[in-house]
């Protein structure tokens, strides 16, 4: 198939700020784009040759815009899989492919799956119930978490008493143990239909402790060559065991006893892999439509230090946005905004991002720190 200014379509479930970001390099390169997305004000709505609005979880809707592709892509991994698995038997390329998206789409699932494929991750527990998880739990702290649905810190609370389970949903989840660990990692890698597979350099991720979403990603972070080494190599073993095709995100702990743990993945472009885009010879978006097409992946290593800012709601505001002190962080070198194009602002929602970029790390730590104290993202 010839994929450059002919008539292909690549269709893509999600319009979100992923989907926008990875329209970029399909219109670098003329590749024809279909996107599928609930909210007629979705981000990706103005960059895509065709945008079309509908329930992502609805069978039909995801089967009959998956008929008008050629090869189907997600950004975010809440869509219907059954309607996936009949597109791919009728002949559609589907990836990440849905079978994957089973495994890594329902938390205890997932963490059979590490178990099964002799991946490190924290010990847990699978229960039917909140209710079943809180007669059997009977030393805290410990992680619960939401069989599904959970995303950006949602479904995911540390237990500290068995009061704590009373403010949960009553819903299939898993308890695990709480990590100690140093630091947050991930690394994203990349799977082509080829067989072809690299990853990118390992990160470090600092989280805000309230929202429990990311606030700084830290590439490269500082750890030693032989833990980068061995968490790429653990990486891509993953990727591997779920066959997954495009990219995998994968959250690691980094134990205070020195070892790795598998914490999640994601099967899509990743908030670790935003500093790519002006950081790495190959952005994680590129990557992804390179890998699902089968084309040659491009050299996954950076060019420069980075650190990403994540730009989210103010918690004390709703409404129409308004990115305070934007034009005083741009007057720094090295400062690349990327403003989503959501109109509204809420707690914690992710409006946009900054890279912040320097031959020196350090310097770029501070830059970006300075970045967080200058830069609110607030409502008219």
């Amino acid at each position: 198939m010839h994929y450059f200014s002919s008539n292909f379509k690549l269709g893509i479930l999600g319009g979100g700020q992923l989907g926008k970001m990875l329209l970029y390099p399909c219109r670098k390169w003329d590749i024809q784009t279909l996107v599928l997305d609930p909210s007629e004000v979705a981000p990706a709505r103005l960059a895509a040759h065709e945008f079309h609005r509908g329930d992502l979880l609805d069978f039909d809707t995801v089967y009959n815009f998956g008929k008008q592709v050629h090869v189907l892509t997600i950004e975010i991994e809440h869509v219907n899989i059954e309607a996936l698995l009949k597109l791919q038997r009728e002949g559609v390329k589907v990836y990440p492919q849905p079978e994957a998206l089973q495994t890594i789409g329902n938390k205890s699932i997932q963490k059979d799956h590490y178990a099964a494929h002799g991946i490190p991750t924290a010990p847990y527990q699978n229960f039917d119930s909140t209710s079943a998880a809180k007669a059997q739990t009977s030393s805290f702290p410990v992680v619960w978490k939401s069989a599904q649905g959970g995303y950006d810190g949602k479904g995911v609370k540390i237990i500290k008493s068995l009061a704590d389970f009373d403010e949960l949903p009553d819903v299939p989840c898993l308890v695990e143990a709480q990590i100690e660990f140093e630091k947050e990692l991930a690394v994203i890698v990349a799977s082509s239909t080829t067989g072809e597979r690299m990853s990118y350099p390992v990160v470090a991720m600092d989280f805000h402790p309230e929202a429990n979403q990311v606030e700084y990603v830290i590439c490269p972070a500082n750890i030693t060559d032989q833990i980068a080494e061995e968490a790429r190599t653990l990486a891509e073993k993953v990727a591997e065991s779920l066959g997954v095709t495009g990219l995998l995100a994968v959250e690691l702990f980094l134990g205070k006893d020195n070892k790795l743990y598998v914490n999640e993945v994601a099967p899509r472009p990743h908030n670790s892999g935003h500093y790519s885009l002006e950081a790495s010879y190959t952005d994680q978006y590129e990557q992804h439509i390179r890998a699902i097409l089968g084309l040659p992946l491009g050299n996954t290593e950076s060019k420069v230090a980075a650190v990403m800012v994540n730009l989210v709601g103010d918690e004390n505001h709703t409404g129409p946005v308004y990115y305070k002190g934007l034009e005083e962080a741009m007057k720094l070198k090295g400062v690349c905004p990327h403003i989503y194009g959501k109109s509204e602002t809420k707690p914690f929602r992710k409006m946009g991002h900054i890279t912040i970029i320097h031959p020196k790390i350090d310097t770029a730590r501070k830059m970006a720190k300075h970045v967080k104290e200058t830069l609110s993202v607030i409502s008219k």
